[in-house]
């Protein structure tokens, strides 16, 4: 049984933030991590600095963005074309943009 359900609905900004919130909140549980407001979380909040994640992190959330919005949303592909610098310093509407732009929205 999946934790993460299929869209069903269009996509916008605020949904895919809001699904990204969810997502992170999951892979920040799995560390029993004290979880920041998830509405705190916005387009510029850090996935390194401010959430306190690694790369290694983008992999959960990967794997969480790929069952929600298709096979097609592959974050793995889409972060070879980054340095780890800047997957260290990754911005959370990168991955709205991502998301967005994989989905045709």
């Amino acid at each position: 049984m999946s934790i993460i359900e299929p869209v069903s609905q269009p996509l916008t900004r605020e949904l895919v933030l809001d699904d990204l919130r969810g997502m992170l909140a999951l892979v920040l549980d799995q560390y029993g991590a004290d979880v920041v407001e998830l509405a705190e979380i916005s387009e510029d909040t850090l996935f390194h600095d401010d959430l306190g994640l690694e790369s290694i992190d983008l992999v959960a959330v990967g794997a969480l963005l790929a069952e929600r919005y298709g096979e097609h949303v592959n974050l793995a592909a889409h972060l070879a074309e980054f340095d780890l610098d800047e997957v260290i310093g990754m911005r959370i509407g990168l991955l709205v943009d991502f998301v967005l732009a994989r989905t045709g929205h």
